[in-house]
C-alpha cells in the first residue's frame, strides 16, 4: 500500500526557506516602523514650531495683552502648555481664550511629551532651556535617524 505525505527532507527544506525569507523581510519591517516614527516627529515638530509662531504673530498684532506674557518674552510663550490652554484675547470683555495647540503631542520616538526648549535669548544649538520663553523645540531623543543626522537636531 502506498502512502502519499511528504517526507522529512521535504519539509525540512521548506522550513529553512521560509526562515531565509522572515530574515530578510524583518530589518526591512524595522526600518519602515522608524521612518514612520521619524515621518511623524518631523510633522509633529512643524505642529508645535507653527503654533510657537502664530502666538509670536498674535503677540505683535497685539491680540494678547502685556499680562499674559513675561517680561522679556519677545512676544513668544512662557511654556507649551500655554499653547494648549490658551490666552485671553486683548480688549475682549467676552474671556475669549486664543488656543494655539489642543495637546502637546508625544514624542514619537521617545512616547514621552518631554520636548526639549530653547529660549529667545539662547544660543540655536543649546541643549538648556533658559525658562525665558518658548522660541524652539527639538526632540530629546539621543538616536540617530535614517538619514544620520541626530533627532535632537532636526528642524
Amino acid at each position: 500500500m502506498l502512502e502519499r505525505g511528504y517526507t522529512f527532507v521535504e519539509l525540512l527544506v521548506v522550513t529553512t526557506i521560509v526562515l531565509i525569507l522572515a530574515s530578510a523581510v524583518q530589518p526591512l519591517a524595522k526600518v519602515t516602523i522608524q521612518r514612520a516614527r521619524e515621518v511623524e516627529l518631523r510633522r509633529v515638530l512643524r505642529e508645535m514650531r507653527t503654533a510657537i509662531d502664530k502666538f509670536k504673530d498674535a503677540a505683535d498684532a497685539g491680540q494678547i495683552p502685556t499680562t499674559e506674557l513675561k517680561a522679556n518674552s519677545e512676544g513668544y510663550p512662557p511654556d507649551l502648555q500655554t499653547l494648549v490652554d490658551g490666552v485671553s484675547v486683548a480688549n475682549d470683555a467676552t474671556g475669549r481664550k486664543l488656543k494655539f495647540l489642543r495637546r502637546v503631542p508625544l514624542d514619537p520616538t521617545t512616547g514621552e511629551d518631554d520636548w526639549g526648549l530653547r529660549a529667545y535669548q539662547d544660543k540655536p544649538d543649546s541643549t538648556s532651556w533658559g525658562g525665558q520663553n518658548v522660541y524652539d523645540v527639538y526632540s530629546k531623543n539621543q538616536g540617530t535617524g535614517l538619514d544620520g543626522t541626530k533627532y535632537r537636531d532636526w528642524d
